[in-house]
Order: structure tokens, then sequence, then C-alpha cells
């Protein structure tokens, strides 16, 4: 990689912090308009981790529960497209890439709470299950507690509620 393309992704990772900034401090409508730039800028073909990060966060400064759903979605597709390469000098590519492993829990518990607003309560206990399971990713730090807390507080939230009931298909009579 070259100084300029390095520079250049640095520049993306600033631009995603400012905006990040902002939707922390309540200008959620601002910060989203930047990280929709930012993500028509970098496009499909765009750095995959940049596309995580934006989708995660453009996913944080929306309104609507199912726009959320729909940008949490993309950050998890853009996640399980970051494989290791050769460079990695890993030869397992069912493996998430070792720069968003971690990453992977928040992502998880992200759909899962996304699921829940949405009333869809089997598909966010799946999620909650995923997150779960990938904590062994996180660290003994300050995010790692506080996803793990999270995910705690999200399952006894969830295991509150009772579940599904089948649904009937069309052709099924009351």
């Amino acid at each position: 990689m070259t100084e300029q393309q390095e520079a250049s992704e640095d520049a993306v990772m600033t631009r995603i912090g400012q905006a990040v900034i902002l939707l922390h401090a309540g200008d959620r409508e601002e910060a989203r308009n930047r990280l929709g730039e930012l993500w028509n800028e970098i496009g499909e073909d765009g750095d995959g981790l940049h596309r995580c990060t934006l989708a995660h966060y453009l996913a944080d400064a929306q309104d609507d529960p199912a726009e959320e759903l729909a940008w949490d979605l993309r950050a998890l597709a853009a996640a399980d497209r970051l494989r290791p390469g050769p460079r990695d000098g890993r030869s397992a590519p069912h493996e998430p890439h070792p720069a968003v492993r971690v990453f992977y829990p928040s992502l998880h518990l992200n759909l899962a709470a996304d699921y829940a607003k949405l009333r869809r309560t089997e598909a966010a206990r799946a999620h909650l299950a995923r997150a779960r399971a990938a904590t062994g990713a996180l660290s003994d730090d300050g995010y790692g507690n506080g996803v793990r807390a999270a995910i705690a507080r999200l399952e006894r939230r969830l295991a509150a509620e009772p579940a599904e009931p089948p649904r009937r298909f069309p052709e099924q009579h009351p």
C-alpha cells in the first residue's frame, strides 16, 4: 500500500469519526447526512472495513427501526466479505478477517436489538445467540465488558417475552 493510499484511508476513518462525534452529541440528522455522503463516495467496491464501519454507524443514526435493521444487515454483510488473504498468513477462508472478528458480537447484538424493536423475537434470539457465541474475540476491557453487559441485558429482556406463536399459512383455516 502506498503512502497516499494509507493517508486516504486515514482520512476516511477520520471523517467517520467526526460524524460519529456528531451522532453521539445528538445531531443524528447531520451525522446521517455525512455518513451517507461518505457511503456514496466509497461505493460498492470500497474498502470492506470502511463499509462495515459506515453501515454500523448509519444504522445507529436511523430513526426508523426497519432502516436501522437494513443498515445493520449491510454492516454484517460487509464484515462477512472481509476474509483473510495470503498476506494475513491464514489459509482458512471461512474465518472472519482478524480486523473484524472483534466486531461480530456487537454486529449480532445490534441485529438482535433491531429485531426485538420490530417484534421479531425469534430472529432477535438467534442473533443474540450468535453475539454470545462470538464474545470470545472480545478483550477484558471497557469495550468488551460493555458489549457483554448489553448482551446480558437483552437476554434478560427477551427471556421475559413469550415466544412467537406459529404463523398460519394462507391456505390454513382457523
